[in-house]
């Protein structure tokens, strides 16, 4: 008897730890929402989770908000996440684009959100994040969207048969993302102590 592909698809170690990423940042994000709701009221609770999500949409280079979105719509349509992510990135432009124009105010609710709206305001420099974060998620994406359209866990080494190339990629990324990361905070004013 055949096994049926879709509860495959969540039997494989792979298809598991996105899905264990997949409940943990919806828990953060219902966690933040009830929270941000008994400080600011419901309607505003939301709107301060959507642009809080929208933050970490635009301004992290790894698909950590976007899977939200990008999982389900993987698992129940089959289609990939690098157009998914598409979407999940015009969607938080619509969220700001709306913010700004009919509840500006709210950007000052919380530091995150200031921050965002100093980031959204001043592209010189600031948009540089956007952009590397942008870069970052699509390459997060492209590699999880081929660790899904593995049958097995351990099939993915056919797919590392270029792991230096991407890795000298990766580190090369990561390097200027960190200097550019921090020199952008400092613009920002943001200090962080541990540095």
């Amino acid at each position: 008897m055949k096994n049926d592909p879709k509860l495959d698809m969540v039997k494989h170690e792979t298809k598991k730890e996105l899905l264990i990423k997949f409940i943990l940042v919806l828990g953060i994000l219902v966690v933040y929402f009830c929270f941000v709701s008994l400080r600011y009221g419901m309607r505003n609770g939301f709107l301060v989770t959507l642009l809080s999500w929208s933050f970490f949409v635009f301004c992290t280079p790894i698909a950590d908000a976007g899977i939200i979105f990008d999982l389900p719509m993987r698992l129940v349509t089959g289609i990939r996440m690098v157009y998914s992510e598409l979407i999940v990135w015009m969607f938080a432009f619509i969220i700001n684009i709306s913010a700004h124009i009919f509840f500006p105010v709210i950007y000052d609710s919380t530091i995150f959100l200031k921050i965002f709206n100093n980031i959204l305001m001043n592209p010189v420099p600031f948009w540089i994040i956007i952009i590397l974060s942008a870069m970052g998620t699509y390459l997060s994406v492209y590699f999880g969207d081929e660790l899904l359209d593995v049958a097995r866990h351990k099939e993915r080494k056919k797919y590392f048969k270029h792991k230096t190339k991407y890795l000298l990629f990766i580190a090369l990324f990561l390097i200027i993302n960190f200097i550019l990361y921090f020199f952008l905070l400092e613009k920002l004013n943001i200090n962080i102590p541990f540095l």
